[in-house]
């Protein structure tokens, strides 16, 4: 892998697991640190993130700063032990504060403050049972079509070429939902407890801005592929506004993907808990090397691999 141009990738919402982490922190001081950190930042976070219940670590103001923990335990024990740097980073949705504080521009403080923030923010934006959101197998410009002739609804993830959720008002995805399904196109109801990525995130959005715009934003280290744009950023002024559109905005993961399979990336790899983006990856750019760091057994392989 040396030498290689490496793609950090850093999970979403989802990917959460009781005990996620545990190996690495046993068995790496760095992600044990990261740990540490994230116990005296949010008291109580590590207790759920290693003994649940997982109910309660579900919950998005938990789940969402438990991730970036997660994640950035996972990418620090993978470089303290390779001596390897990315070349550029991109993460899906709460991903991408993961892949900041990877790339130096946000403390890992600041991320687990602000992804705390955003969660509480996102669950309150919309009171429980008005908003939806729908996983649609197809073509993604039927969903378009469909989302565009209606209110109340749009794309809210472009996750791989055959797979868009749809997001919005309960009635108006319901509705798309049985339109797409006429059309041929697969449909399936998520059970998440907000509609995350569409405007009746607007609230949340509002109330995120000013910590946004009052964090402090270090030098990107490498290019980090912005989900509101799927392009690469690497000035720490356009960060505030990215993170706020994000809350509103689809996110461009194909595009994404695309952009450093363009860019040159040789190698994949997914920080943190399950294989989500690893298969989604493999589905947009299906020749790509794609490798997961999420437990101590991975780094194992990829040091004996290298040898």
């Amino acid at each position: 892998m040396q030498g290689k141009k490496i793609a950090a990738l850093f999970p979403g919402q989802g990917s959460h697991a009781v005990g996620m982490g545990a190996d690495l922190t046993a068995a790496f001081a760095e992600a044990e640190a990261v740990y540490a950190q994230a116990e005296a930042t949010l008291p109580g976070l590590r207790g759920l993130m290693e003994q649940g219940p997982l109910e309660d670590l579900t919950l998005t103001a938990n789940q969402q700063p438990a991730l970036v923990a997660a994640s950035v335990a996972a990418y620090r024990a993978w470089q303290a032990r390779t001596g390897l740097t990315p070349t550029f980073a991109a993460g899906h949705s709460l991903g991408e504060y993961s892949s900041l504080v990877a790339a130096g521009a946000l403390s890992l403080g600041d991320a687990l403050r602000l992804t705390r923030q955003r969660g509480e923010l996102m669950q309150a934006a919309v009171p429980v049972g008005r908003g939806a959101m729908s996983a649609v197998m197809g073509d993604p410009e039927r969903v378009r079509e469909v989302c565009a002739s209606m209110q109340g609804v749009q794309p809210a993830n472009f996750n791989a070429p055959t797979q868009t959720v749809i997001s919005g008002e309960g009635e108006a995805v319901m509705q798309a939902g049985a339109d797409l399904k006429a059309l041929g196109l697969k449909v399936i109801p998520l059970k998440v407890s907000a509609p995350f990525h569409c405007p009746l995130m607007e609230p949340a959005r509002e109330g995120l801005t000013p910590a946004l715009q009052a964090a402090p934003y270090g030098e990107l280290a490498f290019p980090v592929y912005a989900n509101v744009t799927a392009a690469a950023n690497q000035t720490p002024a356009a960060l505030p506004e990215l993170l706020a559109e994000q809350i509103t905005a689809p996110v461009r993961w194909v595009e994404t993907v695309q952009a450093l399979a363009d860019a040159g990336a040789e190698v994949f790899i997914e920080f943190g808990p399950g294989r989500v983006l690893t298969g989604l990856v493999k589905k947009i750019v299906p020749d790509a090397a794609v490798l997961n760091v999420g437990t101590a057994q991975d780094i194992a392989a990829l040091l004996e691999e290298s040898q």
